[in-house]
């Protein structure tokens, strides 16, 4: 059998019909399948290769933390130079506030710490999520998701969860003195790229202090640098409790992070002792990678240019089929009439070397979240291909 029957024999999946691409090489913006085709990549690995496929710098801190060792002992345990060193970095670029940061090895599982341990802190139970939000796919994530069909083939699932309408000043009365936390994403990026008011993020923040419920922002898909900001939630000019990481914190490799103060993240430390573990959370290879890729984005000034490179898209894709244009930052949707249509377009692109996909609680809508690397002259290529896809479907 050959790798495409191998891979459908052998590897879980997800969907019925997986897209099944042999990509052999990475680099940059572009990926390269068996036959050698080239794709412009328009989604870097769902936000994940920021500073793009194989980056020089990240390849260079790998090899190195290669030579010294790879898994040592379960998290927390060992001083870990890349931990200690990517810590250090990341919380000289956040908040006084949000000091101490637990790994994890993916969002997901941060979502699940900041769930617990928000019940550590407060003796609560009760927590508040928004329709529509997505915050992983594990059973606790599944809990929060903002989504009855993605939910209900696993029930029962925790008790105590509240979904509201993000966005919505007058459904904030819902979180009172039995709420734990809040989990919120400030952008919602699986709705489709959509961005509430200022008033309704400080209103928010203000209820939460109101009623000692913990905010917890879920960047795990718009944090570094993604939306134009460092954390998208610098736009709103407030400060969460908690911050969950993951995608694009890995440089390319898998890793999370629970971002809090030190007195919050030492509730894990007692009552009881080992509160929270993980074997491979933090892996130092991975650490290594996400510290070299924070400094790429920093020393290089990559947000400055985003602005820029999302007028771009904006002012190229106008086609009568295109019904809207969400953008934060270089997390772009693109509307379409509906999931078939864009189904078509999306096919389309991927068979003319576009590769790009659809948000998951808007089908309808494209996903443009490139590395943010990306060129002018590739944007333009990629724009091309997609107005090309407008005229040529039905």
């Amino acid at each position: 059998m050959n790798q495409r029957e191998l891979f459908l024999k052998h590897v879980a999946q997800t969907s019925a019909n997986p897209l099944a691409l042999e990509i052999v090489k990475a680099e940059g913006c572009n990926l390269w399948d068996k036959e050698g085709k080239l794709y412009i990549d328009l989604i870097s690995g769902i936000s994940v290769c920021n500073v793009g496929h194989r980056n020089p710098h990240v390849i260079s801190a790998i090899k190195d933390q290669l030579d010294r060792y790879l898994h040592l002992m379960v998290y927390g345990e060992l001083v870990e130079s890349p931990q200690v060193l990517y810590a250090e970095k990341l919380v000289s670029l956040l908040p006084d506030t949000l000091n101490c940061v637990y790994y994890t090895n993916s969002g997901a599982e941060a979502t699940e710490a900041a769930m617990k341990l928000a019940k550590r802190i407060t003796g609560r139970t009760n927590m508040v999520a928004f329709h529509e939000s997505y915050h992983g796919s594990t059973q606790g994530a599944l809990s929060v998701m903002g989504s009855e069909y993605w939910r209900n083939a696993y029930r029962p699932l925790l008790p105590g969860i509240t979904h509201i309408n993000h966005n919505d000043l007058d459904q904030l009365t819902y979180i009172d003195e039995q709420t734990a936390c809040v989990i919120a994403e400030p952008i919602q990026a699986e709705r489709g790229v959509i961005t509430p008011s200022i008033k309704w993020m400080h209103a928010l923040r203000e209820r939460c202090h109101q009623t000692g419920t913990l905010l917890v922002l879920d960047e795990i898909q718009t944090g570094f640098g993604r939306t134009g900001t460092l954390f998208s939630f610098e736009k709103f000019g407030i400060v969460p409790d908690m911050l969950l990481l993951g995608k694009a914190i890995g440089g390319g490799m898998p890793l999370g992070a629970l971002v809090s103060s030190r007195d919050n993240l030492w509730h894990f430390t007692d009552g009881p002792i080992l509160g929270h573990i993980t074997t491979f959370g933090g892996h130092p290879v991975s650490c290594a990678a996400g510290n070299a890729a924070l400094h790429y984005l920093i020393d290089e000034n990559l947000m400055s240019g985003i602005p820029a490179k999302k007028a771009l898209f904006e002012r190229l894709l106008k086609h009568p089929k295109i019904k809207g244009f969400n953008a934060s930052g270089l997390l772009i949707s693109i509307e379409f009439d509906s999931f078939e249509l864009n189904k078509k377009i999306i096919d389309y692109c991927i068979q003319k070397g576009v590769f790009t996909d659809w948000f998951l609680f808007a089908s309808q809508c494209m996903r443009i979240a490139p590395p943010l690397i990306i060129s002018d002259d590739q944007i333009k290529m990629a724009c091309s291909v997609i107005l090309e896809a407008c005229l040529a479907v039905d």
